[in-house]
């Protein structure tokens, strides 16, 4: 009984918690919001409050969708009173846009496309965005990267993926499906990335319309720089709008970069940069802005210049390079600068195509022949005077066509029917000089330069006549030319005569070359060793000088030390022969006379002499003698001895034996004397005596 108690409760308890999941499911209790959702909160009832009477968003607690979403969580509810739709958070990728649609607000003005934001900061707060006066429709302000919480009862958004909201009737599913289409087609979804050698053309379909008379809607501000400033290259459409701009086509360009621009509020086309080449001027004409004072002079009455900005031709023009600029608003022609050439001749022209029209112009001569005459003219425009020329003839190739051509073609008509035809052909350098001086002033008064005046050969056009006449010129000349070339061959002949000598000298040149630099050699040694030869004669000259010089020298110092030698010598000679010579008178005197010193001396040497010679003074055996007086005999010996004898004893008794008186003494002697006997070392004369 217990056990089955206790099931029933059990039963009982289960049956009601599955009541309980079961009401709390179905009520509405309780709802669970995952953070990659929100909640829009639908009110089913409104005791209180009752239904809405106006709008779609229940401000005040009324019946309806509410303007608050619930995030990631659990939220209580009353039970049967709310309804709660779990849709994605909206998310837009890097570099893509997002476009939004709100149901409610106020409504559009008259001039308006699109719904105004201003004072509006994001579509998360639908309470803030209807207070602060937020309109219903396609809003302005776009969507960037990022993730937003949006009430998707409010707020449809529309991305590349798709259109996000709650749908509510076909009708506006079909709309809002459309609006993503015409956004695809504009590409709208993605930023506007404008390269480097293009420029954007802005088209505004949103604010007032253009004012009457106007093509194209002028800049926002005083210039481009003011007014990408101020609203920031179209990218804030309310401060566009409410700094006076208007919708179309724009004058102010989009360049090089990346802008995040409300395809509903602008379109961008894309267009390539105007580009002046070198060698051209552009001239600008505009067809917008305001009426500007004329620049062009008193004297210049083909219509008015105006400056940079002003609607007419701008006076001054554009110099090669890059230019942004708005084709839509006007028009930049170029105009050359360099010189350019117009030919007058058929299937021919120039490089810019001005003289693709023209042909050779057809002349009547003098003598009734109509020649075509082809010609060629040079002209150069100043960069200063394209613009007159531009407002005087709209372009080069109408000037071209519509006066250059009927000019010349006159001016040449008119000396045709002055010449003949062969003067016409023998002039034509002179008929080219003359009307380039008369052409000049002409071309001037178009502004224009004229360079040159290039006359062709006429040509027949098909007469026969004049082919005849030009047939007699050419054989003319063809004869003129056989003169010419036989007197050149006869040169050539000489010419080639002295070649060949020059060849058959040219062939011995190696030999005449080699004798010419033998000879050169020859004659710069023969050179060089006479001046080796004048060198050493020089340098023998000057050795033998400087050994002169150094022997004359050694011979003046050696005579001096001879000299000198010789004076000291001779004196101390004469000194010792003095003394001696005192000396030897002291002796002879001591001796008794120079007899007895004569005898003493010779018997000294005799003396000396027998002893060398060992030979016997006095014989060992006497054979015999006698007394004969003339030593002839055997008694000679000792009549030599007594012959001595006698001698010295004559001597000491001062007898000469030959009877001569004594011979008296040298003055000279006598004077030197006393000074040989002082020069004697004491004792010397004693000892010589």
């Amino acid at each position: 009984m217990l056990s089955l108690l206790l099931s029933n409760l059990a039963i009982s308890i289960t049956v009601g918690v599955i009541g309980g999941l079961l009401f709390i499911w179905i009520s509405g209790l309780v709802r669970y919001i995952p953070n990659t959702r929100v909640g829009i909160v639908e009110k089913l009832v409104a005791p209180i409050r009752g239904a809405l009477r106006s709008g779609f968003i229940a401000l005040r607690g009324e019946s309806g969708f509410q303007p608050r979403v619930l995030r990631g969580g659990w939220h209580l509810f009353f039970p049967f009173q709310y309804r709660v739709h779990k849709v994605q958070l909206v998310t837009i990728p890097q570099g893509k846009l997002g476009y939004v649609f709100a149901r409610d607000g106020a409504p559009l003005a008259t001039t308006q496309t699109l719904a105004s934001n201003a004072g509006l900061t994001c579509f998360e707060e639908v309470a803030s965005f209807l207070a602060k006066g937020g309109q219903r429709g396609p809003q302005r302000q776009v969507l960037r990267e990022g993730t937003y919480a949006i009430n998707l009862a409010q707020f449809v958004v529309i991305t590349e993926d798709g259109v996000q909201g709650i749908a509510l009737n076909k009708e506006e599913d079909t709309i809002l499906r459309e609006m993503a289409e015409i956004i695809a087609e504009r590409d709208g979804f993605r930023a506007v990335v404008i390269t480097e050698d293009l420029v954007g053309i802005v088209t505004v379909h949103d604010g007032p319309a253009l004012p009457a008379g106007e093509i194209i809607a002028g800049m926002v501000g005083t210039d481009a720089d003011d007014a990408a400033t101020f609203h920031n290259n179209f990218q804030d459409p309310e401060r566009f709008l409410k700094a006076g701009g208007y919708r179309g086509r724009q004058l102010q360009v989009l360049v090089e970069g990346t802008y995040y621009i409300n395809r509903l509020f602008a379109t961008v086309e894309l267009i390539p940069k105007t580009v002046v080449e070198v060698g051209n001027v552009g001239v600008v004409v505009s067809y917008t802005g305001a009426m500007g004072p004329d620049l062009s002079g008193a004297d210049y009455k083909h219509g008015e210049m105006v400056a940079t900005g002003k609607r007419g031709v701008w006076s001054t023009p554009f110099l090669p390079g890059k230019y942004a600029f708005n084709t839509y608003a006007g028009k930049v022609i170029p105009v050359p600068t360099t010189n350019f050439i117009l030919k007058w001749i058929s299937n021919q022209s120039g490089v810019h195509g001005f003289d693709e029209n023209l042909s050779e112009i057809s002349l009547i001569t003098k003598d009734a022949f109509e020649p075509r005459l082809p010609l060629s003219v040079v002209l150069h425009i100043d960069y200063k005077q394209a613009p007159l020329v531009i407002q005087r003839f709209g372009d080069v190739k109408k000037l071209v066509e519509q006066t250059l051509d009927p000019m010349v073609s006159a001016y040449f008509k008119n000396i045709g029917q002055t010449k003949t035809l062969i003067e016409l052909i023998h002039d034509r350098s002179e008929i080219q000089r003359i009307s380039a001086k008369d052409m000049k002033e002409r071309f001037a008064h178009y502004n224009l330069e004229l360079e040159e005046v290039l006359i062709g050969t006429p040509s027949s056009a098909g007469d026969k006549r004049i082919e005849t006449i030009l047939d007699q010129l050419r054989a003319r000349q063809i004869a003129d030319e056989q003169i010419v070339t036989y007197g050149r061959q006869e040169k050539a002949a000489a010419k080639e005569r002295e070649l060949r000598e020059a060849d058959a000298r040219a062939k011995q040149q190696t030999a005449l070359t080699e004798s010419e630099i033998g000879i050169a050699v020859q004659s710069n040694h023969g050179k060089a060793e006479y001046q080796r030869s004048l060198q050493q004669a020089e340098q023998i000259r000057a050795l033998a000088q400087a050994e002169a010089d150094r022997v004359k020298a050694m011979a003046d110092a050696e005579a001096t030390r001879i000299r000198a030698t010789g004076e000291a010598e001779a004196d101390r000679a004469a000194r010792v022969g003095v003394a001696q010579a005192v000396a030897i008178d002291e002796q002879v005197r001591s001796y008794g006379g120079p007899q007895f010193q004569a005898l003493r001396d010779t018997l000294v040497r005799l003396a000396e002499a027998v002893e060398k010679s060992g030979v016997d003074v006095v014989p060992r055996v006497i054979l015999g003698g006698g007394s004969g007086g003339n030593g002839h005999g055997p008694g000679a010996g000792g009549g030599i001895m007594e012959s001595l004898f006698a001698l010295l004893v004559s001597e000491k008794l001062g007898v000469r034996l030959d009877g001569a008186e004594r011979a008296p003494r040298d003055p000279a002697v006598e004077r030197v004397r006393p000074e040989a006997k002082a020069s004697l070392a004491p004792g010397e004369g004693t000892r010589r005596a």
